[in-house]
């Protein structure tokens, strides 16, 4: 069955192979398509490839390990409650924003704990209410060695900042506070002295500001992404950086954007890592980090690679990547509390422990940054709606400083590839095996198996290739595949009902298109019935008609007709006509569990049929017209037979030989209808027959039992069942060599049923043997034509 079933998909393959690949080219042609006018047509396109995008990333690259380069300082809700509710603290740094000097301490505490870098997520654009703790905050800056760095915002109020002279030679900028002004002598006290000295804050010369804000970046002819803001009608106006308060531009190590970079449905999914304004580039708070710790002079792109000092990172064609999230914060980043740090700089003033983990910052770049709620600082990622922004900064750095692999797009030329791979397997799939349940199941399961293609590529080399975009090429090839099926079911359709109602009754031609039982046309094994006819002395009958053939074939067309009618009344496929005899199949191309029965009742019903043609003809002086039938059940093989230039469906096999031999049979019985053994086991219960004899048919060394079909069940009047139990008494003394005897009964009673073929027959060959007994006598009788 299995080997059947795929010579019928390798010859659906071989028709319409053509057919498959243009389906495929057109459905990839669409689905690119529809990728350039995304845009115009709502973004739908981009906006299924983003829900593919995140599936992707969530199910294939979520890891469990903790980041060995960066650790968190958190702004939580439990440090904003604890620093409000110790009054000494509430003093010191006041409420939410805190006073600088507050993360002064936390500097300090910082380099104490032997952190690699301080990295605040943050800006701080805006003088505080006491100046001298800016101040003092810049000088504890100046002071320390850990390197500090800060985040700038942009707008469109900015002011623009003349080109950066990264050649000259950088000027220092004075913070006229003393040390002991900032803090007092022990540092468990926590009161600062009012009337602090007041100290003229420095100004910043443009120019020294956009060497300060700028970073070198060797483009080598890429256009960097511009800084622009989108306004509430749509247009997209220039910005520029917010400086920070002057007097940080010489404390702070380093600047960088903290544009959110968020794609139209606000979740942080890509990174720019260099923006311009026009006359400069800046680099985001990350980049500017890792360039500092790589030792990177300027940021360089190259084709398809970001390189900072020594280290090159794959990124797309237009400069951006994919942030490898690698999973929530929680999972990815060992997180202090904001209030931990401040208890472990009074801990330690006081000489006592800290209190914070051993090591816990030591040789790490330290992020600070928000995740209290109150801070409106929440972020969408792939793998969660609600996390705090400073994860971006932190999975950015990560990356840069770690395994240094970002998540890029496959080229376009990939993308579509697998796009056509997809629809060509749909179509392929679809067209040759032509199934129902695959044609609703495979569409729907194509966006969420894809997935599971492009996952894999995307866990093994962090490459994302396009999700979205081949399952909508797999759709729009499977929906034309299955148009096609349906057109060419269609087709088959028509030429099933018309290829066999001419030979079959219509109601069973509809009926078997209705139930889906089409015929197997390339051929099959199946038991079926055969029923074979023929006219007895047809010869002689048409020899009336030498000079008149017309009325000759109009007599035949009426013979056929009338026997033609009555099988197919009984569910009988007319197999063929060989001049005046007819052959007919019963159980095929339309299975039907009682076709030994059906066929009985064919036979029946066409020899009913010729006895009230014979009374027509008797009544029109017309010779008589008598027919044999034989009918025979087997398996035989059915399907189109024939050449390029002719075929039919037919059956062929040892049942089909039966049959017919049965028909001629009936001569030498003197009977009309013969069925062979399989025929009276399956209808047994519902006809009248007569055992007539055991036979060997030429060319078979095994005997069977051969009956003469009389009736349906109860159809037999008392006359006909005397002769047929006499017949049946005789044929057992005959098995038996008892020839005589055998005769003697069948003459005993003859007188009564004069007419009875069968009888006649055997008596004969009962008389013959009697005189002459034959030789290994076996009571079978041999078939030779």
């Amino acid at each position: 069955m299995a080997g059947e079933r795929w010579k019928t998909v390798r010859s659906r393959w071989q028709n319409h192979w053509r057919l498959m690949l243009g389906v495929a080219v057109l459905a990839t042609t669409l689905a690119a398509v529809c990728l350039h006018f995304d845009a115009k047509l709502g973004g739908l396109l981009e906006e299924a490839e983003r829900s593919a995008y995140d599936t992707v990333v969530t199910r294939f690259t979520e890891r469990r390990e903790v980041s060995s380069q960066v650790v968190l300082v958190t702004i939580d809700q439990p440090s904003l409650e604890r620093i409000r509710a110790n009054e000494q603290y509430a003093l010191n740094f006041g409420s939410w924003p805190y006073s600088r000097n507050l993360w002064a301490r936390v500097v300090e505490q910082l380099e104490a704990e032997g952190a690699r870098a301080i990295v605040f997520d943050a800006v701080m654009d805006e003088r505080g209410t006491d100046e001298s703790m800016d101040l003092t905050f810049a000088q504890v800056l100046q002071e320390t060695s850990t390197p500090f760095y800060l985040g700038v915002s942009t707008h469109a109020n900015a002011p623009l900042l003349p080109p950066a002279d990264f050649g000259a030679a950088v000027v220092e900028v004075d913070t006229p506070i003393q040390a002991a002004d900032a803090f007092p002598e022990e540092a468990g006290a926590e009161t600062f002295e009012d009337g602090a000295p007041e100290a003229v804050l420095p100004a910043v010369a443009p120019e020294q500001l956009a060497r300060a804000l700028a970073f070198p970046v060797r483009a080598n002819g890429r256009t960097l992404p511009a800084l622009d803001y989108a306004t509430s009608s749509g247009e997209r106006l220039p910005s520029h950086p917010v400086p920070p308060i002057p007097v940080l531009v010489g404390a702070v190590d380093g600047f960088g954007l903290v544009e959110p970079e968020s794609d139209a449905d606000g979740f942080m999914r890509r990174t720019r890592f260099v923006y311009s304004d026009g006359p400069n580039a800046f680099a985001t708070l990350p980049v500017r980090v890792a360039a500092d710790l790589l030792g990177a002079s300027a940021i360089e792109f190259a084709g398809r690679t970001l390189r900072l000092g020594s280290r090159t990172y794959a990124v797309d064609a237009d400069g951006s990547a994919g942030i490898d999230f690698g999973g929530q914060l929680h999972d990815r980043f060992t997180s202090v509390p904001l209030i931990s740090v401040l208890d472990a700089w009074v801990h330690r003033g006081q000489g006592q422990p800290t209190g914070l983990p051993p090591d816990v910052f030591r040789g790490k770049v330290v992020v600070i940054g928000g995740n209290a709620v109150g801070l409106n600082d929440v972020k969408a990622t792939s793998f969660s709606s609600h996390e705090p922004g400073v994860v971006k900064q932190a999975a950015v750095l990560d990356t840069l400083l770690g395994n240094g692999r970002f998540i890029t797009r496959a080229p376009l030329g990939v993308s579509l590839a697998l796009v056509f791979g997809v629809a060509f397997a749909s179509v392929v799939l679809l067209m040759t095996t032509r199934w129902t349940p695959l044609e609703i199941a495979w569409p729907l399961g194509l966006y969420a198996g894809m997935s599971w293609v492009t996952g894999p590529v995307l866990g093994l080399t962090n490459t994302y290739v396009l999700t979205a975009l081949p399952a909508l090429a797999g759709v729009l090839a499977s929906v034309s595949a299955v148009a096609f099926n349906h057109l060419v079911a269609n087709e088959e359709t028509a030429f099933i009902r018309q290829a066999f109602s001419r030979f079959m009754e219509p109601k069973l031609v509809e009926q078997m298109i209705a139930q889906r039982e089409l015929p197997r046309l390339d051929g099959e094994n199946v038991e079926i019935t055969a029923f074979f006819s023929d006219i007895r002395g047809f010869s002689t009958f048409s020899e009336r008609f030498k000079d008149d053939p017309r009325n000759l074939v109009r007599l035949l067309n009426t013979y056929l007709t009338r026997v033609s009618a009555a099988l197919l009344k009984e569910g009988g496929c007319l197999d063929k006509y060989i001049g005046d005899a007819v052959v007919c199949l019963f159980g095929a191309p339309m299975r039907q569990v009682d076709h030994a029965l059906r066929g009985c009742k064919g036979a029946l019903a066409a020899k009913a049929a010729v006895d009230r043609l014979r009374d027509e003809f008797r009544v029109q002086g017309l010779p008589d017209m008598y027919t044999r039938i034989g009918v025979n059940t087997a398996v035989n093989f059915v399907g189109n037979f024939g050449s390029e230039q002719l075929f039919s469906y037919t059956a062929i096999g040892d049942g089909m030989n039966l049959a017919a031999r049965l028909e001629g049979a009936n001569k030498a019985y003197g009977s009309v209808i013969m069925i062979g053994p399989r025929t009276y086991e399956l209808a047994r219960e519902h006809i009248e027959v007569r055992e007539l004899d055991r036979v060997r048919v030429a060319g078979k060394t095994e005997a069977v039992t051969v009956y003469e079909l009389l009736a349906l069940k109860g159809g037999l009047d008392a006359r006909k069942r005397e002769t047929v139990a006499r017949y049946h008494a005789a044929l057992a003394l005959y098995r038996a060599a008892r020839f005589e005897e055998a005769a003697a009964v069948l003459e005993a009673r003859r007188a009564e049923d004069p007419e009875d073929g069968p009888t006649q027959a055997l008596l004969e060959r009962c008389q013959r043997y009697a005189k002459a007994p034959p030789t290994d006598f076996d009571g079978v009788a041999n078939l030779d034509k």
